[in-house]
């Protein structure tokens, strides 16, 4: 594993590797969610049970696009008006979305990031990335380089260098059709 800035971990990501990025309020674990052997790593190393589907983060909403079915104007400007920024939205996934994206949901879990560093990567990746916390399923997410690179020794080729942003708690995720919080 490489403590990195944006070069090396965006050629990980282009190798179909894990990578750790520091996020709005902890370190996330990401890959191109459209290299689906990379996913089941990503599943297998956190634990984490296949159903639950994971977020998506981009840099832009256009990026999102693969993964989500059209949105009204009227649905796109209740998301522009909280992006970028720290609240993911529960919208409807395209069919074909794999269901290690989206889990046992039709829907998929969104958000343009606020923070630079991952906002960075996306736009150099050119592409949206799976972003989860950097953590086994139900345990402590890792708050630092340090915590992620012992917790996952060998197992990320990258961890991107940079400071956490200011949210205390993971973001926020509301359904978009029905406005009901999942997370607060």
């Amino acid at each position: 594993m490489k403590t990195s800035h944006y070069a090396y971990a965006i050629n990980a990501l282009h190798k179909g590797d894990i990578i750790a990025t520091p996020t709005e309020a902890v370190f996330g674990l990401s890959v191109d969610p459209a290299k689906l052997d990379a996913v089941e790593r990503l599943l297998k190393l956190k634990q984490r049970d296949p159903n639950k589907g994971f977020i998506l983060v981009a840099s832009d909403i256009s990026q999102l696009e693969p993964y989500i079915q059209a949105l009204s104007p009227e649905l796109t400007e209740k998301l522009n008006a909280t992006w970028p920024g720290p609240v993911t939205w529960v919208v409807p996934a395209k069919q074909d979305v794999s269901p290690l994206l989206r889990g046992k949901h039709d829907t998929i879990a969104v958000r343009v990031t606020a923070h630079p560093i991952l906002a960075e990567i996306c736009e150099d990746y050119e592409g949206a990335l799976i972003s989860t916390s950097a953590n086994i399923d139900g345990e402590e997410p890792a708050r630092s380089e340090q915590a992620v690179e012992e917790l996952f020794k060998h197992k990320v080729a990258a961890v991107v260098q940079g400071a956490l942003g200011r949210d205390k708690r993971p973001t926020q995720i509301i359904n978009a059709l029905t406005d009901e919080i999942i997370r607060a």
